[in-house]
């Protein structure tokens, strides 16, 4: 096992590698900036290796939800780089747009706004993805994760406890949500997850592989590459080149999550701590995130009242109709049900842009 400065440098080795394959000829460079351990390793590391480049850093700011703009502000003026900070007042706004891009059915397509505007500044443009799922950085999940599992916990079990950290991604009675055109199935979910937990990987590295496989690489990589090819954008992410992913994979678990301490990322917090950088960071695992519960009582309700009352995935035989009268009405939703219903809007706006063909990618979604 190497020494703990060993792992120290040769991440940034790493980091620095790949700022010289993909950034030498580059003369302006966007990155985004979040307050977060990644984005921020990212433009301190590169404002150290290119001092004379020309770096401008973007961040989101959402209507009546958690601001990291202004932590990244300090940052961004702390490393002496450009900052610009996009306002977004109705999330859902260009819903229809971002989907006619990403041709699937998703509602939090948030990095269009950041590709759109990093077009603008560079042709090149740098972010930290991967950072959570490769260096340990969803603390909250671990925590919960080994609190309801240890060595000897079967593996249906281990897979149902993953699911119990992921509550704002399901609801209980999700089952009655579709229709049985849709046959929704959990043993189909559960066998689709069962790889990453039958296995001989330690319970932390078991977690690792299933964000991993699913957040990441099923989900935000393809997603945000859309984006990337629609505004003809160079898109470099050090953090997921294969070496590090390889590196990754061998790290000590004390070098990922601190169990004692509940404290993700103790590698890369290390580097950040190298160039005076680490109380810079919001402690936090944040992110660029809108509050959907506020989201809902602004916008999401009436949209999806609009759009679900004459809904062609529930007249089609796709959505349960029952399940979506009884929620609908109550604008104090708690947040597992306001992202089912945002995703009921998601695949209703894709349905009638892609299968009806009543709607335009161009179509703004107003109240």
């Amino acid at each position: 096992m190497k020494p703990e400065e060993n792992y120290v440098d040769l991440v940034e080795d790493i980091i620095q590698e790949v700022f010289d394959k993909e950034l030498n000829k580059q003369e302006k460079i966007c990155i985004t900036l979040s307050s977060g351990v990644d984005s921020t390793l990212l433009a301190t590391l590169l404002k150290h290796h290119f001092p004379e480049k020309k770096i401008h850093a973007v961040s989101v700011k959402f209507s009546e939800s958690n601001d990291e703009s202004k932590d990244a502000k300090k940052i961004a003026e702390k490393l002496d780089i450009d900052h610009t900070i996009i306002h977004i007042e109705n999330f859902l706004e260009e819903l229809p747009t971002q989907i006619g891009i990403v041709k699937s059915p998703f509602w939090d397509l948030h990095w269009f706004h950041i590709a759109r505007k990093a077009k603008t500044l560079s042709d090149c443009f740098i972010a930290g993805d991967g950072g959570d799922e490769l260096f340990g950085g969803y603390t909250f999940r671990y925590e919960k994760f080994l609190s309801l599992t240890n060595d000897s916990t079967p593996v249906n079990e281990r897979i149902q406890s993953y699911l119990n950290c992921h509550e704002r991604d399901w609801v209980p009675d999700q089952e009655k949500l579709f229709n049985k055109k849709i046959q929704f199935s959990w043993n189909e979910i559960f066998q689709l997850l069962k790889p990453n937990f039958d296995n001989k990987l330690s319970l932390l590295n078991q977690l690792y592989l299933a964000d991993f496989n699913g957040k990441l690489l099923f989900n935000m990589i393809p997603l945000y590459r859309k984006f990337h090819d629609h505004f003809k954008l160079k898109y470099v992410a050090p953090i997921l080149s294969d070496k590090l992913i390889s590196l990754s994979t061998q790290l000590p678990d004390n070098l990922k999550y601190d169990q004692d301490k509940k404290l993700g990322k103790v590698l890369l917090q290390k580097i950040l701590q190298k160039y005076g950088m680490d109380t810079f960071v919001t402690k936090e695992k944040q992110g660029f995130s809108v509050n959907t519960q506020n989201l809902w009582k602004r916008y999401g309700q009436k949209l999806c009242m609009y759009f679900l009352d004459e809904s062609r995935i529930i007249r089609d035989g796709w959505i349960n109709s029952e399940w979506v009268s009884k929620y609908i009405g109550n604008k104090d939703l708690e947040a597992r049900y306001v992202n089912k219903f945002l995703g009921l809007l998601a695949f209703e706006i894709w349905y009638r842009i892609f299968i009806t063909k009543e709607m335009s990618y161009d179509e703004k979604l107003k109240i």
